[in-house]
């Protein structure tokens, strides 16, 4: 069974459904015994919950809310058009003014509802007909809105004087409502008396307006902070109330937690400057702190806060950010009120077992002793360590020794481990376990078990010199200052390798061999490390820091090393490629002509024993391909070099094919040689394995060596190119291969597609099933570089069609037309919505049963497919929104054939919206042909439009 407020919906929905006359005009709903046996129902159903609020705002709509509401009015004797502000309360029945009293209250809770954020509800699959009822009642309840925004103040003014009523009222149960609707001779006059209904008290009805017109007033307060002094009064009345005589109540509820908000906000927002008032509340004093500037005063309040743990998490977060956005305005004396409430905060967290924040983190990226001694205070005032439990102290014990494990500099963790409260909450064994793991963690700290008393009097020893300068090491960025850091620790000890004290630092094999063949120790350390940092550099893009790094390095290998020189050149033009391709390159501008000749310089370098990358070879390629080099690529490319470097015979064959395009068919030579290198990469080798049965199985090597590089490699090297042409030519031959599998059902389309061969002598060596994949992910590679080439989108759209996802292949067809017509507002072009492709749209359509679709699609074909649209239109279950197509069709004979199917039906609304398509006059036959064309494509581009918008 429905719950009871749905019934509410139904009834009324029923008693206000309009009517058609016989001249099929729409009508009012007629005011007929059923319909008022309807309306009478749902008030039941309300007197049934009591008439609450809560409970009917929540699964009410606001128009059906409305609308029970002013059938309670009428019902209760209101005179409709009356200004409720000109009644006196006082001289009406008692039921007739609870009546009034509940839609003034609904209608002031409604505007304070909808000024808060609403989460929006995650639509449904897209149905035009739901679609359109959604915005009706949102128009709806704009509507509703904006009358009881201007009849606000009128609500107002009737809530204040039910407050002066001070006697009791009745609200209408279901035996009252009953008696109103007898007949009128019936009625013995009981509705009328003071006794009649459910009894509301005065005092339940002050406290419930208190709270309504304190809610209206806060709201009202955002414009008029002199409100606010309104509002606050509403709700501390509404405090006394609930004190007085309860918060529990048969007829009414109020969010004690929200109103306790409420007040506090108020306390804040309209607390005076006097001093004395400002001791009310934690919250009050941090707020006139921040509007006067005494800004330690807060760091007093918070550090006392962390005893009663008073202020919530939100509260202290929301001061800090507050904070922050001040000290970064340029008030630099503020920095240190940041880092010590922050400090707090921090403490805070820990007591209360929460995640320590990422501000504390970076604020205590440099300690200082300042700033230690400041930790240790907060930490020590925010905890009695005689009353705390156990648990407390395990807290800020952990906090404690995990600050001292993070920390490099020996002697705040001396500050911290002989501090007073470090020595009371840890052990005697878990300090020494500490010091162990210190040890661990560097072999030549030495610590002492005892506390320090007097720790500023002890030198710093040269082991701490060393962990001290291992940390500026690993933090810098400055080739002058890694070589004089890399002289002094080579000055303090010649046991330590330096290149091995950070696991970040890596170069590659065929370089880390050469380096550390170097015989002096410090030449060594900085050769790898300048080049470990450079190339992690490259990695996240900080090429100015890169360059530096690289040209320090170039200089010293210079003087003692050929062969790391050339390495170093050779990493010097990669990273010169990033650069460019980063920078200019972004917005199209051509690379300068010397940057062009060190790239062939590097692929045509011919000197013996030079360790290379591949990576180096492989952007060198994509670069000149990408630059349109081609002639280079084609004509001038030595032939070694093409023999002995798979990515230069790619790059080769892929310009050469490039630059045919479009040519005769006997000049395609390279297009073959392309596709059976291609091929021979996707090609997979078979072993035959004798079981233990005596059988002979085939074992296929996914990741075949018969090519001249890995498929994976082949994917790679594409992701780096960006030139269309090349990228369309490369993902047209991967289409071709998926298109000639024997078992393929739906092929897919592409440009330049006809240039390839179209059979393999051996299919069953070609593994499909990673072709398949490679051109998934080329394709959605293509359309992270160019999201609105149409012919990416068909085959994108071609795929998902071949894998029964249809929505998805709709969206990426309709995608596909959109971005060559202006959004439909131009013809498509008729190499973009070929016959198979609108074919495909149509069965797209026709699996989604959206068969009116369907219908309107077969119009689209060179041919109109009568006999499909003619099958569609004759399904009665479709997901379309059906006859509110009609007005996109523009053949008359499919318009006559929805005329005869719905006389034979009997649907007589449906077929006069297929005679009022049918008859307009731009559709005669007897138009010129320009005429009739321009109907069309007018049809074409609303029809198109609608499905974009449903499926974009």
């Amino acid at each position: 069974d429905p719950p009871p407020v749905q019934l509410i919906v139904q009834f009324l929905e029923q008693a206000s459904k309009p009517s058609v006359n016989e001249q099929n005009q729409v009508q009012p709903p007629p005011d007929n015994k059923r319909n008022r046996i309807l309306k009478l129902l749902a008030l039941k159903v309300a007197a049934h919950l009591k008439w609450d609020l809560d409970v009917l705002e929540k699964s009410l709509s606001v128009p059906v809310l409305n609308m029970l509401l002013n059938e309670l009015l009428c019902i209760s004797k209101v005179p409709p058009g009356t200004k409720h502000v000109d009644v006196d309360l006082s001289s009406l029945p008692p039921t007739t003014a609870m009546a009034i009293l509940l839609y003034n209250r609904w209608a002031i809770r409604t505007i304070v509802q909808s000024s808060f954020p609403v989460k929006q509800v995650k639509p449904g699959p897209p149905q035009l007909n739901v679609m359109n009822h959604i915005q009706q009642e949102k128009e709806l309840t704009e509507n509703i809105l904006k009358v009881l925004k201007e009849q606000a103040a009128d609500s107002i003014l009737v809530l204040e004087g039910a407050l002066k009523l001070n006697k009791d009222l009745y609200v209408h149960t279901i035996r009252t409502l009953d008696l109103l609707a007898m007949e009128p001779g019936m009625v013995n006059g009981e509705t009328e008396s003071s006794t009649a209904g459910l009894k509301i008290t005065a005092e339940e009805i002050q406290c419930q307006v208190c709270y309504d017109l304190g809610a209206i007033y806060f709201q009202q307060g955002s414009t008029n902070t002199a409100v606010h002094e309104k509002a606050k009064e509403k709700f501390f009345k509404t405090k006394e109330l609930i004190a007085k005589n309860g918060s529990s109540s048969l007829h009414f509820t109020i969010d004690e937690e929200r109103l306790a908000g409420y007040c506090q906000a108020c306390e804040v927002l309209t607390s005076s400057s006097d001093d004395a008032s400002q001791q009310a509340t934690p919250y009050s004093q941090i707020h006139s702190c921040m509007k006067s500037g005494k800004y330690q005063d807060i760091v007093k309040i918070f550090l006392e806060d962390n005893l009663t743990l008073s202020l919530p998490e939100q509260f202290r977060q929301s001061v800090l950010r507050e904070l922050f956005q001040k000290a970064q305005q340029g008030n630099d004396a503020l920095d240190e009120v940041c880092f010590k409430v922050c400090v707090c905060n921090t403490v805070c967290d820990v007591l209360q077992d929460r995640i320590i924040d990422i501000q504390f983190c970076q604020l205590f990226l440099k300690p200082s002793k300042e700033k230690i001694d400041f930790l240790l205070e907060v930490c020590s005032g925010s905890i009695d360590l005689e009353n705390a439990s156990e648990e407390l102290k395990r807290r800020m014990a952990a906090f404690l020794k995990n600050l001292c494990l993070g920390m490099e500099d020996l002697q705040f963790v001396f500050m911290i481990s002989s501090h007073e409260l470090f020595i009371k909450l840890l052990k005697d064994d878990e300090r020494k376990l500490l010091i162990d793991q210190m040890r661990k963690r560097s072999p030549r700290i030495n610590l002492c078990t005892k506390p320090v008393t007097s720790f500023y009097d002890i030198p710093a020893s040269a082991s701490v010199n060393i962990g001290q300068l291992e940390h500026q090491l690993i933090l810098s960025v400055d080739p002058w200052r890694i070589r004089q850091i890399l002289i002094e620790l080579h000055g303090m000890t010649s046991e330590r390798q330096f290149w091995t004290i950070s696991n970040k630092w890596e170069v590659p094999n065929v370089y880390g061999n050469v380096i550390l063949g170097i015989k002096d120790s410090l030449t060594r350390d900085l050769v790898y490390i300048l080049m470990a940092k450079g190339l992690h550099c490259c990695a996240i893009k900080d090429f100015a820091h890169a360059k530096q790094l690289f040209a320090a390095c170039l200089e010293l290998v210079t003087e003692f090393s050929p062969k790391l020189r050339q390495v170093m050149l050779n990493e010097m033009l990669l990273l010169d490629i990033y650069t460019h391709e980063a920078g200019a390159g972004v917005s199209g501008e051509r690379p300068p002509s010397d940057l062009i000749s060190r790239v062939r310089g590097y692929l045509e370098m011919r000197v013996p024993d030079i360790p290379l990358r591949q990576v180096i070879a492989e952007e060198c390629v994509a670069f000149l391909l990408n630059w349109c080099e081609n002639e280079y690529l084609t004509m001038q490319v030595p032939l070694p070099l093409v023999q002995t470097n798979p990515y230069v015979k790619l790059g080769q064959l892929l310009a050469a094919t490039c630059k045919e395009l479009p040519g005769p068919k006997e000049s395609r030579r390279t297009a073959k040689d392309l596709w059976e290198v291609v091929v021979q990469i996707c090609s997979v080798s078979n072993q035959h394995k004798r079981g233990n049965d005596g059988r002979v199985s085939l074992i296929k090597h996914r990741e075949s060596t018969l090519g001249i590089m890995y498929r994976s490699e082949l994917l790679s090297f594409i992701k780096k190119l960006r030139e269309p042409l090349v990228l369309t030519t490369i993902l047209s031959l991967f289409v071709k291969l998926h298109n000639v599998r024997e078992d393929i059902v739906n092929d897919i389309a592409a440009e330049h597609i006809s240039i390839w061969p179209s059979s393999i002598p051996n299919l069953q060596s070609v593994d499909f099933e990673a072709v398949a994949i490679t051109v998934k992910e080329l394709v959605s590679y293509a359309l992270t570089i160019n999201a609105n080439n149409h012919f990416w989108l068909i085959i994108q759209a071609d795929i998902y069609f071949a894998t029964n996802q249809y929505s998805a292949a709709l969206h990426y067809y309709l995608q596909a037309g959109a971005v060559c017509s202006d959004f439909f507002n131009k013809m498509v072009p008729p190499d973009v919505y070929t016959d198979q492709v609108i074919k495909r749209m149509i069965k797209c359509c026709s699996l989604l049963n959206c068969h009116t679709q369907v219908a309107i699609l077969c119009q689209f074909l060179r041919e109109v497919d009568y006999k499909t649209a003619f099958k569609a239109l004759q399904e009665q279950n479709s997901h379309d929104a059906m006859d509110s197509y009609y007005e996109y069709i523009w053949d008359v004979t499919i318009l006559e054939y929805l005329t005869y199917l719905h006389h034979k039906r009997g649907e007589t609304d449906k077929r006069q919206i297929a005679i009022k398509a049918i008859g307009q006059t731009e559709l005669n036959a007897s138009n010129p042909e320009e005429v009739l064309q321009l109907a069309a494509q007018r049809r074409k581009k609303k029809f198109l439009q609608a499905m974009a918008k449903l499926y974009f």
